[in-house]
C-alpha cells in the first residue's frame, strides 16, 4: 500500500470529478466496485458520473481547494474548501478506501456549510 500515491490519487481523482470530468476520474482511478456512502448519491460508477455531471451542467463555475490529506492504510481523507455560486461556500470532508491494486472502491463524505458566525474566532480549516 503506496500511501503518497494514494494521496495524490485521491485529490486528482476528486479534482478531476469537480472540474467536470467524472467519467475520466472513473476510468483512471476507480477499482471494479464503487461502493457509496453519500444518501445524495447512487452507488456505483453510474451514480457517481451521473452526479458529477450534473453538478457541472448546474454549477459550472464552482471551486475547490484542497485543504488537508491524510494517509493511513488503505484509507486517504481530504478537507477541502468549496465555493459555489453566489459565495455559497462550504467545508468538506471525504475519505476513500483503496485497493490492493491503488485503485478507490469506496467513498464516505461529510459536508457543512460555512456559519455567517462563529463563537470562536478560529476557520473551520
Amino acid at each position: 500500500m503506496d500511501s503518497a500515491q494514494n494521496k495524490q490519487n485521491a485529490i486528482a481523482f476528486y479534482k478531476t470529478a469537480y472540474e467536470g470530468n467524472p467519467r475520466l476520474a472513473v476510468e483512471k482511478y476507480v477499482g471494479s466496485e464503487y461502493i457509496q456512502h453519500n444518501p445524495d448519491v447512487a452507488n456505483g460508477t453510474g451514480g457517481f458520473i451521473e452526479y458529477f455531471e450534473r453538478m457541472q451542467r448546474e454549477y459550472p463555475n464552482k471551486s475547490i481547494e484542497f485543504v488537508r490529506c491524510i494517509a493511513e492504510g488503505n484509507l486517504v481523507a481530504l478537507h477541502t474548501h468549496q465555493v459555489w455560486p453566489d459565495n455559497d461556500q462550504y467545508v468538506t470532508m471525504d475519505f476513500f478506501r483503496f485497493n490492493a491494486d491503488g485503485k478507490i472502491v469506496e467513498h464516505w463524505d461529510s459536508i457543512q456549510q460555512l456559519p455567517e458566525s462563529s463563537k470562536n474566532p478560529n476557520t473551520m480549516y
